[in-house]
């Protein structure tokens, strides 16, 4: 054939391939989320294989492997006893609390570490809603929004007195990223910074997550503050809010099927882009690869790939560790 293009030229070889390629992957680019709770022991979270709940003394040790590998922050998540939630969530803000001591521990053993600090009430919540949930005179459920927001800015300023590095608001509430800036910067702590979950969907890939901290309502859904999966525009409307109100950096979650929406945000904000692979895209992955249907190294690089690709800047996802060490091994 007589052909002008020939674009297999820039594909034959490991080498060139290598040369032209438009992403890549680093263990710089993840995020490690785990779970910790107030056990002494570490406990294999069965909705989630291969992944653990972590004493204290556990998360230190499973971050220092992490920052080894190059892995430069985690991000924490806890399992509150039943005991301690309440319809306000008061213990998210307590000084003495499991995620302050957490934070105090990760960066008294390892400084250079970032340490993301999750901000809403779930974990907190007996009614395991993001927001305070009262009930009008016909018996409907409704989330306080301005009465949490408040809630909010104390779990952030609890978080920054610990040496949280950045707090990561998850609980898509109006207005949540202006007032945790104002309280933030009145209160010293100008250089903390906030990662906003800025466009958090109404997603069914959250279960092995809530399974994991004992987190779902009990009664409804989240469909009221969490977005429409079926929406895109709003997505921006949502990122243009919190780069207005004072956020550092945004999210998208999930991520794997909602990669349209990481490459509309990307092309909306100059600001860095998180993107979460959740607990149910973890699950996939992870399952088909037990059962020897999928090649697991090469499917979850493939599905890191693909995320970055969308306009990612970094990404939590379970899979850091694992990722990190193929990458370097490479």
């Amino acid at each position: 054939m007589n052909l002008g293009h020939r674009p297999r030229r820039n594909r034959k070889s490991p080498a060139i391939r290598s040369l032209v390629r438009e992403n890549s992957l680093s263990p710089a680019d993840f995020v490690l989320p785990l779970f910790l709770h107030e056990d002494a022991e570490n406990t294999p979270i069965d909705s989630m294989p291969g992944v653990t709940r972590w004493s204290l003394d556990g998360l230190v040790e499973e971050a220092k492997q992490a920052f080894e590998l190059g892995i430069p922050a985690v991000v924490l998540f806890p399992k509150i006893p039943d005991e301690q939630k309440s319809p306000k969530g008061d213990e998210c803000y307590n000084d003495d609390g499991l995620v302050p001591r957490a934070v105090r521990a990760l960066k008294a053993a390892v400084p250079a570490l970032t340490v993301i600090t999750d901000i809403a009430l779930d974990p907190y919540n007996s009614d395991g809603h993001d927001g305070i949930v009262t009930t009008d005179e016909h018996g409907n459920q409704h989330i306080l929004n301005d009465e949490t927001v408040d809630i909010l800015c104390e779990q952030a300023l609890c978080h920054a007195r610990a040496g949280a590095d950045i707090v990561s608001p998850s609980d898509m509430m109006d207005g949540r990223i202006g007032e945790i800036r104002a309280v933030l910067d009145e209160e010293g702590f100008e250089n903390v910074s906030v990662l906003s979950y800025s466009v958090k969907y109404a997603s069914a890939f959250y279960g092995p997550f809530r399974g994991a901290l004992d987190s779902a309502p009990k009664e409804g859904d989240k469909k009221t503050y969490q977005m429409d999966p079926a929406n895109r525009r709003e997505a921006l409307r949502e990122v243009v809010l919190d780069e207005e109100e004072g956020a550092d950096m945004v999210m998208v979650k999930p991520a794997g099927a909602y990669l349209d929406v990481i490459s509309a945000v990307r092309e909306a904000t100059v600001l860095p882009l998180a993107a979460y692979q959740v607990s149910g895209e973890y699950l996939m992955l992870k399952s088909a690869a037990d059962a020897g249907w999928i090649d697991e190294q090469a499917a979850v690089l493939e599905s890191l790939t693909a995320i970055k690709r969308a306009g990612a800047d970094f990404i939590l996802t379970y899979f850091a560790k694992q990722a990190a060490g193929w990458l370097r091994n490479d």
